[in-house]
């Protein structure tokens, strides 16, 4: 974000002073704070960046829409669809923008992506697979910590969530999910999913305790996407969205690339944040579409459980 055209990082706040003057330091940015209090009473702070575990998304983000800061709050916004609804009041009542760090929802790629689907490029969208996993099993980590959020639903499963409902453009009407937990943590550290949509499935599984992986297919009824590195790809290189519209030929000779220059999602989610309250225009990703992703992770959380389908 400190490359951004349209923001500028005035300050960052920590619970140790002396944390936050040695990041202000490494960083270069011109204030540091030793209580998140402190900054939010800064008049001239007009937004904050919330990226805080888990459970601190919602109860600061409040406080900070309360001191009349405009929030970008880092993904998943909430621990549950019912808590992530609070914010609307608190966003509503002190007139601030209020948006979830979906940093994939403002890449290039994925807006090309979206719109390679609607051009009807592979035919009907009727699968998305995907697969995203890496391995942590520290337990002093706030990803492994129950209490705080963790476990690789709300980390990693969030992605595949929202890009789903992003490229078919609709609400799951239905889910399934299966998860195994740490036995000691109690995290989940493998979970898989099948999202029912009125115009296809979403299946994906992500996990905190296997091999380092991420991978995201699109397959219609002509041909196929592939997105390479789908969640974070290297910003010092081209990224590439690889179609395959000529699925019958097993050689892959059919293939194509769409090359998207280099960029960095994290400094184009930052600009676009900006823009939307130097403008008065959307955020990218809006509350009432946090609601819904996030209602939908209940519900595969709820049906590992029931074992049986639930709907968001």
């Amino acid at each position: 974000m400190q490359q951004s055209d349209w923001s500028e990082i005035a300050a960052i706040a920590s619970r140790e002073l002396g944390k936050a003057q040695e990041a202000a330091r490494t960083l270069g940015i011109p204030k540091a704070y030793g209580s998140y209090e402190e900054l939010l009473a800064d008049p001239e702070i007009e937004a904050v960046y919330n990226p805080l575990p888990n459970n601190l998304h919602v109860p600061w983000s409040i406080r900070a829409a309360q001191a009349g800061k405009h929030v970008l709050c880092e993904k998943p916004l909430s621990m549950n669809a019912a808590e992530a609804r609070s914010l609307i009041e608190a966003r509503d009542r002190a007139g601030v923008k209020i948006c979830e760090a979906f940093m994939v929802r403002t890449h290039p790629r994925w807006l090309r992506t979206r719109e390679l689907i609607r051009e009807g490029r592979i035919g009907e969208l009727r699968l998305i697979s995907g697969l995203f996993s890496y391995f942590n099993r520290d337990p002093r980590n706030v990803r492994n910590l129950h209490e705080y959020g963790g476990g690789a639903l709300l980390d990693l499963g969030c992605y595949p969530v929202t890009l789903s409902r992003f490229l078919f453009g609709q609400e799951p009407a239905r889910v399934m999910g299966s998860l195994e937990r740490d036995p000691e943590m109690k995290t989940d550290r493998l979970t898989s999913a099948i999202l029912e949509f009125p115009a296809g499935q979403s299946v994906f599984t992500c996990s905190t305790q296997l091999a380092y992986h991420q991978r995201m297919f699109l397959l219609g009824t002509k041909g196929r996407i592939e997105i390479e590195r789908p969640i974070n790809p290297l910003t010092g290189e081209p990224s590439r969205i690889l179609i395959d519209d000529n699925p019958g030929d097993p050689t892959g000779s059919g293939i194509a690339a769409e090359v998207i220059p280099i960029c960095d999602q994290f400094t184009i989610q930052g600009d676009l944040f900006s823009r939307a309250i130097r403008e008065g225009g959307e955020v990218p990703v809006p509350l009432e579409d946090s609601i819904q992703n996030m209602a939908a992770i209940d519900a595969i959380f709820r049906s590992a459980e029931s074992r049986k389908w639930e709907i968001p």
